[in-house]
């Protein structure tokens, strides 16, 4: 799905009515007909709704939402802020229709005449869309928070109010909405954690905008879909052989923390690697020749830990960094892999603490290389960002300047790309969470990557599985009792779900 800015948001709007062709009144009258619909079906109709518009086309959306809910046998009434002097025509077309059907309807010009909204309330947002480019103040800052601080359960449209859909919002008074009903598609605003107190669970309305404006549009952030990603899996050819999905080597774990490495290693061999050698410290063997007997094993010198990387030229992906502790051979180690300059890496966990404490090593990383880090993972290795729309520019810009591919982890997790382009990655869970975890998706990329040399689809791929993986787990276990090996045990039905069997080949 793409995410369009604003100004493309109302582009669209114009194309849909010059094109299909359709009145912006009769385009307003779609949404409004949409979110009238998905209001009845929550909102038991003995409760109170309380609408509050705003001077635009977002008052004009309310106005129409009202009137719809009106006939449909709601209690409500209509407060529209400021006087109706510069309103739009449909603005004002949709209250004169309004008006025929109640006389409910208050303007709010002063702080006094601010209504009481009790906890049994509905509140419909319909203060200001997604056009809005400054803080709000005054009176419209004023009657936002009469709204927050009621216990009234609020439902916005297309955006809450005083949220800036491009940039961040900090400092700004805004909505805090139990719903949104955005239309047609995803907001990039709603992609981002500092975000998530004023959206809400979010509901997209189609109101039917013109698709070639869609498929003719570029854009800068897209969400990952499964029909991309279901063609971005290697298929398995019948004459193959292990050797035609690649020799992998995992780079992983250290005394107390050879989890990360079994973790891993059971993930890449579930993702189809053909074969993997996890280079270890000696205090590992016995663990992973018992748990992942798939897996061949090499020893480093040291007991406890990874010192060196005496291992051959012959693998086709590597990763390096689960469980391998903050050990000073780290760096020894890490100057060792990239002299091989591997086609295919993933860096991973202490990996990135490797790279952080020796920053200088960036400049030699290989290009295409998989860099996975956490939110403070990512500002040690690139220093901080004063909010998350920064933190996604950070991201773009250091993944163009090293030709590496950034997975910035956590809800949406977000992939910068070497072209400046950045995906954000629908599945996963609160319940993923948890230890282990980021070993598991360095492992499915392992094993992603040693089939296949493209290292965007790999990616991509690979977050998306792993999050897929992580809801078929929580449907099971819930999100409360979810582990990391839960993921790896149910990538068998993340693959059923995304691979398509072709019987031509």
């Amino acid at each position: 799905m793409k995410l369009f800015s604003a100004a493309q948001i109302k582009a669209w709007d114009q194309y849909t009515i010059l094109n299909e062709p359709v009145t912006s009144t009769e385009l307003m009258e779609r949404a409004a007909k949409g979110c009238a619909e998905w209001i009845s079906t929550k909102v038991p109709s003995s409760n109170r709704i309380m609408v509050f518009c705003g001077p635009g086309n977002n008052g004009g959306d309310g106005l129409a939402i009202s009137r719809l809910l009106i006939v449909a046998g709601y209690a409500v009434r209509i407060y529209i802020l400021g006087n109706t002097v510069k309103n739009s025509a449909d603005f004002l077309l949709n209250l004169e229709k309004l008006q025929a059907v109640t006389n409910q309807i208050e303007l709010l010009e002063q702080e006094a005449a601010f209504p009481e909204i009790t906890k049994t309330d509905f509140v419909i947002d319909a203060l200001f869309g997604y056009g809005i480019n400054r803080k709000l103040e005054g009176l419209p800052a004023s009657l936002v928070t009469h709204i927050n601080q009621s216990q009234a359960a609020v439902i916005s449209i297309d955006i809450p109010s005083g949220l800036f859909p491009d940039k961040s919002s900090q400092g700004n008074t805004v909505i805090r909405a139990a719903v949104t009903l955005t239309f047609q598609v995803m907001k990039l605003a709603f992609m981002l954690p500092e975000n998530a107190v004023f959206t809400g669970s979010i509901h997209i309305i189609a109101i039917g905008l013109h698709p070639r404006f869609y498929e003719t549009t570029s854009v800068n952030f897209e969400m990952l879909h499964e029909i991309a990603i279901r063609s971005f899996l290697p298929s398995r050819k019948k004459f193959s052989h292990k050797g035609t999905y690649g020799n992998a080597l995992l780079i992983a774990g250290s005394h107390g923390m050879m989890g990360a490495a079994v973790l891993g290693a059971r993930a890449c061999l579930r993702s189809g690697a053909g074969k993997l050698t996890c280079y270890i410290p000696a205090c590992g063997y016995a663990i992973l020749q018992t748990t992942v007997p798939e897996a061949m094993c090499i020893t480093d010198s040291n007991e406890k830990h990874i010192s060196s990387l005496q291992v051959a030229d012959a693998y086709t992906a590597y990763a390096i960094g689960p469980g391998i502790g903050k050990w000073e051979d780290g760096k020894h180690v890490m100057k060792s892999l990239f002299q091989k300059q591997p086609q295919r890496l993933i860096i991973d966990a202490d990996g990135l603490n490797v790279l952080s404490a020796a920053p200088e090593l960036l400049s030699q990383m290989p290009k295409h290389t998989i860099l996975t880090p956490h939110p403070k993972e990512f500002e040690k290795l690139f220093g901080p960002s004063e909010n998350d729309f920064d933190r996604l520019q950070l991201a773009l810009e250091k993944s163009r300047l090293y030709q590496c591919f950034i997975v910035l982890k956590g809800k949406y997790s977000f992939i910068a790309t070497p072209n400046g382009k950045g995906y954000f990655n629908p599945t996963g869970n609160p319940g993923m969470a948890t230890a282990g975890s980021g070993d598991v998706l360095t492992g499915i990329l392992l094993g992603l990557f040693a089939q296949s040399d493209n290292a965007e689809q790999v990616t991509l791929a690979g977050v998306y599985l792993h999050g897929l993986a992580g809801d078929i787990a929580a449907k099971k276990y819930t999100e409360t009792a979810l582990i990391a090996g839960d993921i790896v045990v149910h990538l068998t039905e993340a693959f059923e779900q995304l691979e398509t069997r072709d019987y031509f080949y």
